[in-house]
């Protein structure tokens, strides 16, 4: 099975690739969002509206998504369960 979640607005991601799903409130991460715009390593998959959640992937780059972190963590989190159900049917 893939790994493909809806990270909203019909973007998907391969969440086999998620390292965190983070909040974008804190100063840090305010910094590291503004670092990886400048280094061209952020994908923005907002369609305009506020950042609600930073994705982190295992190749450094940042998805910002305007889906809160728990929907997003539950989303991958139900995923995950389905395709262990499917590997357990096979």
């Amino acid at each position: 099975m893939n790994g493909l979640v809806n990270i909203g607005f019909g973007n998907i991601i391969n969440s086999r690739k998620i390292v965190a799903i983070i909040s974008p409130e804190a100063a840090p991460v305010k910094r590291m969002v503004q670092t990886a715009k400048d280094n061209g390593t952020a994908v923005d998959a907002t369609c305009g509206r506020k950042t609600r959640a930073v994705i982190v992937t295992d190749n450094d780059h940042l998805v910002l998504s305007a889906l809160l972190p728990e929907t997003i963590a539950n989303r991958v989190n139900s995923k995950d369960e389905m395709d262990q159900k499917g590997d357990d049917d096979e």
